[in-house]
């Protein structure tokens, strides 16, 4: 029998730093792609920025496994976690190939999910009861 597990009031788990460490770099590729019109040095933080995005998005898919398996979670956050995965390799490519017509649109559409999925795992915070003081 699985059981769910929730997040603590006040605790972070490895869930909620996964998202929001994805949300971040996406937040930082944007502040770069903007800094790639007016400085050079926005190509460099762009690339490196690419790489730490891929990353996070491989850690957010590690994070849903992990709050599955061992944890008794449900599986439908490892199917978007994929996918997110599969639309940074998309991202990843657009951007190589020299496209910013798809790839900025695409990095636009991801920084919103990632929102959306930041806010989804933050409102799944249990409340604290009601004959508690804080």
């Amino acid at each position: 029998m699985a059981t769910q597990t929730a997040a603590v009031q006040g605790k972070l788990t490895f869930m909620q730093a996964a998202i929001a460490l994805q949300t971040m770099s996406l937040f930082f590729q944007a502040v770069t792609a903007g800094m790639l019109l007016s400085s050079s040095h926005g190509a460099v933080l762009h690339d490196v920025g690419s790489r730490v995005m891929y990353g996070a998005s491989m850690v957010y898919v590690l994070a849903a496994v992990l709050a599955w398996r061992p944890g008794g979670g449900a599986p439908r956050p490892i199917l978007y976690a994929s996918g997110f995965l599969v639309l940074a390799s998309v991202q990843v490519v657009l951007g190589i190939a020299h496209m910013p017509s798809l790839h900025v649109p695409l990095g636009a559409l991801m920084l919103g999910l990632s929102v959306l999925a930041l806010a989804h795992v933050w409102s799944r915070r249990v409340p604290q009861r009601s004959g508690t003081r804080s």
